[in-house]
């Protein structure tokens, strides 16, 4: 890889990788909504509206593999996830193919398999349960990725992503902390590895409370350097700080599945 495009350059993820990206890769180029504040000099900077085909077909060009972050990062209205994450997706793979780009990672999320419950351990092969409008459309981009890699061959590597950040901050996290530093062995991996077909990896460091099973990362190298159990104590003392959630403590996707949940057959104790 020697072009690479990251979207969602402003956002919490991408401001990060703006740090930890460049010297990896020879040219990067970095896009959202807005040119970011903070951005690096001389750093490459186009603006885009994922939702505009034309304007991502510019981003695209003379591109070689695509770090897709991009879209709306959290829980919304269906119209702000229904423009960002589901149009916008697709605008990003089809313009791709259409420019001959061989590889996208793309941002998937833990809230598209948010509805299992944290009793149980999953793995890449179980059914989505999306938690959400915005855990739709991850498992729409997951979908759509495969689309894209089995009729086109274009290699797609999903990251369902858990909480990014410089360490857990309360018991759930303690089980879905992925380190900076590790995303970017994840993302490098997507990008390089030439075994890479359509794959899913979950995007979590050394976790010993882990709800995913990421032995199918480990396979192509995959080696975490956080550990989650360094920060126990700190995470632990601020969840004792925090409500108690019925529903949210029972499944893995948390406040995103108590959030409007009103399902009667199946009531958490």
């Amino acid at each position: 890889m020697k072009r690479v495009l990251v979207t969602g350059a402003a956002g919490g993820i991408g401001s990060r990788l703006r740090k930890l990206l460049p010297g990896i890769y020879p040219q990067i180029r970095w896009s959202d909504l807005k040119k970011p504040a903070d951005l690096e000099p001389g750093a490459e900077f186009i603006e885009a509206d994922l939702a505009d085909m034309a304007q991502v077909e510019k981003i695209v060009k003379n591109i070689d593999g695509v770090v897709h972050l991009g879209g709306y990062s959290t829980n919304g209205t269906w119209e702000q996830i229904h423009r960002a994450n589901i149009v916008g997706c697709y605008n990003m793979f089809e313009t791709a193919y259409r420019a001959g780009v061989e590889r996208i990672v793309f941002a998937s999320s833990n809230h598209a398999v948010g509805f299992y419950p944290r009793s149980q351990t999953i793995g890449i092969n179980e059914a989505v349960r999306p938690d959400s409008d915005y855990g739709v459309s991850k498992a729409f981009g997951e979908a759509l990725g495969a689309l894209y890699a089995y009729k086109h061959g274009m290699r797609v590597t999903s990251l369902r992503i858990g909480n990014f950040g410089d360490e857990p901050i309360d018991n759930r996290r303690l089980s879905i902390w992925l380190k900076p530093e590790d995303l970017v062995q994840l993302i490098r991996i997507g990008l390089e590895h030439p075994d890479i077909k359509c794959e899913i990896f979950y995007g979590m460091s050394d976790n010993a409370a882990a709800w995913w099973d990421n032995s199918h990362a480990r396979k192509f190298g995959y080696r975490p350097q956080g550990r989650a159990e360094d920060y126990r104590a700190s995470a632990m003392a601020a969840q004792a700080m925090l409500s108690a959630d019925p529903v949210g403590d029972f499944f893995q996707g948390g406040t995103y599945c108590s959030d409007g949940y009103d399902n009667q057959r199946d009531k958490i104790a």
